[in-house]
């Protein structure tokens, strides 16, 4: 199984495709304002579906922050750590 995605881990991979460091990512801000298009989304679902987490690119479209990409990843996580997904 691999190792779950930590928000140190989501950040710093924000960060890469943001041209930051992790410390300047505003979990606040929305992805398509700091600068993330379709196709870096993509590419994170693809790394963060490596580290077991099952969302799409509807689902994190649907939301409005960096914050709430989290709370979905960080949910569906726990959801797969007790045989609910």
């Amino acid at each position: 199984m691999p190792a779950p995605l930590t928000l140190e881990a989501f950040r710093a991979d924000l960060a890469e495709f943001l041209y930051q460091r992790p410390d300047e990512v505003d979990l606040e801000e929305h992805p398509m304002d700091a600068g993330l298009d379709s196709l870096r989304i993509v590419t994170l679902l693809e790394r963060w579906r490596e580290t077991g987490a099952e969302v799409t690119f509807v689902e994190l479209a649907e939301r409005t922050s960096f914050a709430q990409w989290w709370q979905l990843l960080s949910a569906q996580q726990r959801g797969a750590d007790h045989g609910d997904a």
